[in-house]
């Protein structure tokens, strides 16, 4: 009988674990706002798309993109990478005060879309309730140094620790700025066009999820927007409070949302692979000794 392939990450990584959780969704935004500080970086998606035009199909597109190399099959991940390559390498954007015209796929780009991602991802994960040692916290970042190949990045150029990711962005913090693309970004995340039959479920849901990921931010990312935010303290009880009622919805009701990732990799692979945070506070998990770079 052949086995069921676990895909890149598998059943046993922190990631898989992680990535079910619905805090992703408020990680995703916060990703978006602290990528736009990159004045050439999001220059390039500003140049690249009609981001005001399909910024949802942006966001989705996204989304299938992390669930497709998290819970898909090692082919289905390996060809998804391959695709975003092959887009990346096909764009190019202008420095409007320079003439420099330059590619979406220079390594120092990529690697500072991959580090505000992973860092997001596991930020708001802590920061809303998830337990994780220090060991699994490093764990989870040097797994993504397989999505950091994924997108043309050589893996061992990539944070692989906390320690090594917070070094990353001390480095890169000089080269930050709020210019004109990064406002725009903040416009739309904060006013996303919709129907007008949607206006109401805007201003209701979606003004606190875009005020949430943005107070989640770094204090240097709200200096840098001009925009004020609670006290950190005050910021972790509403991610606490916000995790905790989106995780009372059923993960079943959750998950049929399409594409449906993870109810097709539990069908792939059984039901012990369902994720779930709680499986990294067993006290036999294997995921609490140290990450692959560290060994």
């Amino acid at each position: 009988m052949v086995e069921a392939d676990p895909g890149l990450f598998g059943p046993e990584s922190v990631t898989w674990q992680l990535h079910g959780d619905p805090m992703m969704w408020i990680a995703g935004v916060r990703a978006l706002y602290l990528q736009a500080l990159h004045p050439r970086a999001v220059r390039g998606v500003m140049q690249n798309s009609d981001f005001r035009k399909d910024a949802w199909g942006r966001l989705m597109r996204t989304a299938g993109f992390v669930g497709t190399i998290t819970y898909g099959t090692t082919e289905a991940a390996e060809k998804a990478g391959a695709r975003v390559r092959r887009i990346h390498r096909l764009l190019k954007a202008t420095d409007p005060a320079t003439g420099e015209t330059y590619g979406v796929d220079e390594p120092e780009l990529l690697l500072w879309v991959h580090c505000a991602e992973v860092d997001s991802y596991l930020q708001v994960q802590l920061r809303s309730g998830q337990r994780l040692s220090a060991a699994q916290a490093d764990r989870y970042i040097d797994e993504h140094r397989t999505s950091a190949r994924l997108v043309g990045l050589d893996p061992d150029g990539v944070p692989a620790t906390t320690a090594q990711l917070a070094a990353y962005f001390d480095r890169v913090r000089p080269e930050l700025a709020a210019g004109a693309e990064a406002f725009d970004v903040d416009s739309f995340l904060r006013r996303p066009p919709v129907h007008a039959l949607l206006v109401p479920v805007r201003e209701l849901l979606w003004r606190r999820v875009a005020a949430l990921a943005y107070q989640s931010l770094p204090p240097y990312a709200h200096e840098l927007y001009g925009r004020a935010a609670p006290p950190p303290h005050a910021v972790d009880r509403r991610l606490r409070a916000t995790g905790t009622a989106l995780r009372c919805i059923p993960s079943r009701l959750r998950w049929q949302l399409p594409p449906g990732h993870i109810v097709k990799a539990m069908e792939r692979l059984g039901p012990g692979s369902r994720p779930t945070p709680s499986k990294l506070r067993s006290p036999a998990a294997i995921l609490d000794g140290p990450g692959r770079a560290q060994q």
